[in-house]
């Protein structure tokens, strides 16, 4: 496992002090057209349309997939991703990776074609069960709207015995939150709320084995170095960035709040159930996300407070590189296997 004290001189380089500069391009004062998004008077809203992928049940292919309905009335819903060999070893079972896709809680589906193929390859690479779940989009639900979901979903996961694939095939023990992006935030603060839950009923808690944040979506009214210092990388403009934070959060809140800054006390406090749960987390950036600083920072707030935390940061990059680059998703794939095993390994003794 990779050492948490190898993030020393890392840290030491990339300072999350504050700082008040602004990016040199102006930002659009109206965060619907800084978004490209078009909103009509009844409240509905028009995204540009991405690709899209259906399930398949291809036996030809390693990593067989289907959906399934968590809640009609909303509606959410799981894309499931099984290796394929794993349907003639019932008697073993495998990790379960429930992932959040990225989109700046705004964009995207666990159906768009960027994420059904990272959930495909993670599932053939890692050895592992994958339930990708679509959840509500701001700002037509803003948060909590989607942590509320993600929530559901874990429930739903835990006392589903009716889907034979996650009761034959799943390993109970050997469960973990993960997401990219937005996804990573929704999936640390869905931990966060499962955690300060006494779920004696379903144990949702008690089967979560750790989380695994990939360029978790976090910001603050006070700028990081990074994102000065990238405030117009193209993969993430500062102000695309913050246009997403006032179409998602709370209507009158600031980015300091308790969803968007995990350094409030109030996040802090919640910590300390992680701990007391033993939970492992780990967090993964590279030093070109503008985004970085406030990854090293949440590895440096879990570390003061005895969370088990693993920081795997890289040079170069940028903010969504897994997505579009697949030797980097492989090498995150190869991070993200070693940490499952070597807890496994860790248990086992």
């Amino acid at each position: 496992m990779i050492s948490k004290h190898s993030l020393t001189i890392f840290l030491l380089l990339n300072s999350t002090t504050p700082q008040k500069q602004s990016p040199t391009k102006p930002c659009n004062d109206d965060p619907y057209k800084q978004l490209n998004l078009i909103r009509f008077p009844n409240g509905t809203i028009i995204r540009p349309n991405k690709p899209t992928t259906p399930p398949s049940l291809d036996p030809a292919l390693p990593i067989v997939s289907k959906d399934l309905i968590i809640n009609k009335s909303k509606p959410t819903w799981a894309r499931i991703y099984l290796p394929h060999k794993a349907l003639d070893l019932t008697s073993k079972k495998l990790p379960l990776l429930i992932f959040f896709h990225g989109g700046g809680f705004i964009f995207l589906s666990a159906a768009s074609k960027i994420f059904n193929d990272f959930c495909f390859y993670m599932a053939n690479n890692v050895v592992a069960v994958v339930v990708s779940v679509e959840y509500r989009l701001a700002p037509e639900h803003r948060l909590p709207a989607a942590y509320e979901d993600a929530v559901e979903a874990l429930h739903w996961i835990k006392t589903n015995q009716s889907d034979e694939w996650l009761r034959n095939h799943v390993d109970y023990s050997n469960v973990f939150i993960m997401g990219s992006s937005a996804g990573g935030n929704i999936a640390y603060n869905a931990g966060l709320r499962v955690a300060m839950v006494e779920d004696v009923e379903d144990g949702v808690s008690k089967m979560i084995k750790g989380l695994i944040l990939i360029q978790p979506f976090f910001s603050g009214t006070h700028r990081t170095r990074s994102e000065v210092r990238l405030a117009n990388d193209s993969h993430l403009l500062l102000c695309y960035n913050d246009a997403l934070w006032e179409l998602s959060l709370p209507v009158g809140v600031d980015r300091d709040h308790e969803y968007c800054n995990p350094m409030v006390r109030d996040n802090v406090l919640r910590l300390k159930k992680v701990r007391e749960f033993g939970w492992w987390v780990l967090v993964t950036d590279c030093d070109g996300d503008p985004l970085v600083d406030r990854s090293i920072g949440l590895v440096r707030l879990m570390e003061e407070n005895g969370v088990n935390v693993v920081g795997h940061f890289t040079k170069g990059g940028y903010h969504g590189v897994q997505d579009s680059e697949p030797l980097k998703a492989m090498e995150l794939f190869g991070v993200i296997k070693k940490f499952i095993s070597s807890l496994h390994s860790h248990t086992m003794k």
